[in-house]
């Protein structure tokens, strides 16, 4: 072991329980931007996992249909099944297992997401990840973006004593060496979003910056976290303390799938409202006024 100073657990984040976004995304919600941690997760504001599901063929559209959002970014990160995009800034594009959509909202689009018609078609496993992260007053209202990223584009990375794998979708990793392989995405501020298949009863010591916002989501397995009474199971998260250079975890008795999130915290007031997240009230209002009159685009 190394001479890291780990950053303390400071809560365990657990799904209160499941439900539905539109007819295509049974999901659990592990954390949002309307509670009193939301200050802790920033710059990320809210995470859905869809599934692990099962869906019979169909010729009919499962997903959600056209609707707003405005002040902050999706990603989505395919595990089975398809997902189909298409907003009112241009964007758009179908993304499959290991793949990757970055979309900004920034000032505002429309957009729909609905499983991809070949899937839908054949039917199938369906699972995925739908995590916000917040902007910055300064970006909040910036012109939109989209960006599709597939998995040949998201370099892997073999982990310390073959302990698994690591892709790097965002940031790089190690976090801080000079050599580090970087992943395929454009931020906004400086953030680490590690996709890791850790491998059964394998311990893992990852550097994560002093100060960072971090979070370790468990998808598959059990994974033992230093102060949890017992391992995090899947659909629950680590929420560490800010101060510490890292992060210390140990898979179960089966392989683990998590994803390790860390990022800067953005120091602004968090106001949010459905699809929307601004700095006070009134840019919510606005942003209200907006859709409605037509500003933030519509689709065909």
């Amino acid at each position: 072991m190394t001479t890291m100073n780990p950053k303390p657990l400071q809560q365990v984040l657990r799904s209160a329980g499941g439900h539905w976004v539109g007819d295509g995304f049974p999901v659990r919600t592990l954390f949002g931007y309307d509670g009193p941690l939301a200050p802790a997760l920033s710059p990320f504001l809210l995470l859905d996992y869809a599934g692990p599901a099962r869906f019979e063929p169909t010729t009919a559209r499962r997903g959600v249909g056209s609707h707003p959002h405005r002040g902050f970014e999706t990603v989505t990160i395919v595990y089975a099944g398809e997902v189909e995009h298409r907003d009112s800034a241009g964007g758009g594009g179908r993304i499959g297992p290991g793949d990757v959509q970055w979309m900004t909202a920034a000032g505002g689009l429309v957009h729909e997401e609905f499983h991809g018609s070949d899937f839908a078609g054949r039917g199938g496993a369906f699972e995925m990840v739908q995590l916000w992260v917040n902007l910055p007053a300064r970006d909040k209202m910036g012109a939109p973006r989209y960006q599709g990223i597939t998995a040949a584009q998201i370099p892997e990375v073999p982990l310390p004593g073959g302990a698994g794998t690591l892709r790097v979708i965002a940031g790089q990793y190690p976090a801080a060496a000079q050599d580090a392989t970087r992943g395929p995405t454009q931020t906004f501020t400086p953030m680490q979003v590690w996709d890791i298949r850790l491998k059964a009863n394998q311990p893992l010591e990852l550097a994560v910056p002093n100060g960072y916002t971090t979070l370790a989501v468990v998808l598959h397995g059990r994974v033992a976290v230093d102060g949890a009474a017992e391992p995090l199971a899947p659909a629950q998260a680590a929420l560490f303390e800010r101060h510490g250079d890292g992060v210390r975890l140990r898979a179960g008795a089966e392989d683990a799938t998590l994803l390790l999130l860390a990022g800067e915290p953005i120091d602004e007031p968090i106001v949010g409202y459905g699809p929307f997240v601004m700095n006070s009230e009134q840019e919510i209002r606005q942003a209200m006024l907006d859709f409605q009159a037509g500003k933030m685009g519509r689709l065909a």
